[in-house]
């Protein structure tokens, strides 16, 4: 009896620890300076750039990243397998996903099948585990991502990805085991047709889906997950049970991205088609006021809130919750985030203060895998690898 209250306090301590924790400092912080270019314990080094040439074989184009990657990949499955090994200890759950999401990659819609195919074939993984590992994406992304004009009409879009929670905690190191290995694979990528860019996107190689991109001179797009009761799982369950009428939210913005030639046209395609899970869509353009977060349901857009300097609102900010609703008291990044853009000012946005930002615990914290920042008037993208060490906030 003695040993199971102990066991309580313990975590009961640690719950009103980290409710509190995240409010007041180490765990949060006075908005940062001179943060940018990158440097110091945060900064973990840039992305690579790889080429995915669309002209060829969907089976093929992925095969040079896979083949660099490999190792990386693989470990990252491997971690993955153990997690679940870890709850069902007879291996039982590895082997159905081996037996049954293999064949899920037949359902998906062209080139997305044929393109899973090459990247299993490339990594030596079994198709149904990276079947998986691109599934996981619709269920687990905690991200933080903006889009601010500055006083002479120029449009910023920038993002944090925070991946990997509930994931497998590394009591040595205290981060994520997942997120630590997913650094290893961000990736940069320069989606080209005849040689030309047709847009670009930050990656983590294996996931064929898009959650961070830009069409040059044209828009800007990051996709953050939206917790919901009819959320991604029920999306995905009613997809392996034959009803298909929904889309992979990767799935979207990639062939928005490649597809769609204006702000206005991705807007409408981000609003009205259904998917298999709900999310929000920040999109930027390349005019003034162009700068917009969709909130979606699996069926419909809910709001679409935008930019408008007359109201003098000339960034929207978007974390994981309904914006006009509070963010649970968790998990309040957005209110750290909102009090330095504020503190930044209009006249003085860059790319500078928003890594700055971007770079504030709990803003960062122990999730982040990568910062990018984004100038859809030059084209301009950038990633680089981010760490939070400790004392960090572990979401």
């Amino acid at each position: 009896m003695l040993a199971s209250r102990i066991v309580c306090c313990f975590y009961f301590f640690g719950f009103c620890g980290l409710v509190v924790g995240q409010y007041v400092p180490p765990y949060t912080e006075e908005c940062r300076s001179g943060t940018y270019p990158p440097s110091g314990p945060t900064f973990k080094g840039q992305a690579p750039w790889y080429k995915i040439n669309l002209d060829i074989s969907p089976r093929q184009r992925w095969h040079q990243l896979i083949s660099d990657k490999k190792a990386e990949l693989n470990s990252l499955i491997q971690g993955i397998k153990d997690l679940a090994n870890a709850f069902f200890p007879s291996g039982k759950l590895v082997e159905l996903v081996d037996k049954y999401m293999g064949p899920l990659a037949d359902t998906l819609p062209f080139p997305f099948g044929d393109e899973i195919k090459g990247i299993a074939e490339a990594a030596d993984i079994p198709l149904g585990e990276i079947v998986l590992f691109n599934v996981f994406y619709e269920l687990f992304t905690v991200c933080t991502s903006v889009v601010a004009e500055d006083k002479t009409g120029k449009l910023f879009h920038a993002r944090n990805l925070d991946f990997g929670l509930f994931l497998g905690w590394n009591a040595t190191t205290h981060a994520w085991k997942v997120t630590e290995q997913l650094r290893p694979l961000v990736v940069n990528l320069d989606f080209q047709r005849n040689n030309a860019t047709v847009f670009k996107s930050v990656n983590y190689a294996g996931y064929m889906g898009i959650l961070t991109g830009i069409r040059p001179k044209a828009f800007t797009l990051t996709m953050n997950e939206r917790f919901n009761i009819d959320g991604g799982f029920i999306g995905i369950l009613e997809w392996l049970l034959g009803k298909r009428d929904g889309m992979w939210m990767g799935f979207l913005t990639r062939q928005v991205l490649e597809n769609a030639t204006s702000y206005e046209e991705a807007k409408n395609k981000l609003a009205q088609t259904k998917l298999l899970a709900p999310a929000y869509f920040i999109l930027g353009g390349n005019k003034s006021e162009e700068g917009c977060v969709i909130t979606r349901s699996r069926a419909a857009s809910l709001d679409i809130w935008e930019i408008s300097l007359k109201q003098g609102r000339w960034y929207v900010l978007e974390t994981n919750y309904d914006h006009w609703k509070d963010p649970l008291f968790l998990d309040d990044r957005r209110t750290p985030a909102m009090k330095c853009m504020n503190r930044t000012t209009q006249a003085n946005i860059s790319f500078g203060t928003i890594y700055d930002v971007l770079s504030t615990k709990p803003v960062l914290n122990k999730l982040t895998t990568y910062t990018t920042l984004m100038d859809v008037s030059e084209g301009k993208l950038e990633t680089y690898l981010r760490d939070c060490p400790n004392p960090c906030m572990p979401w």
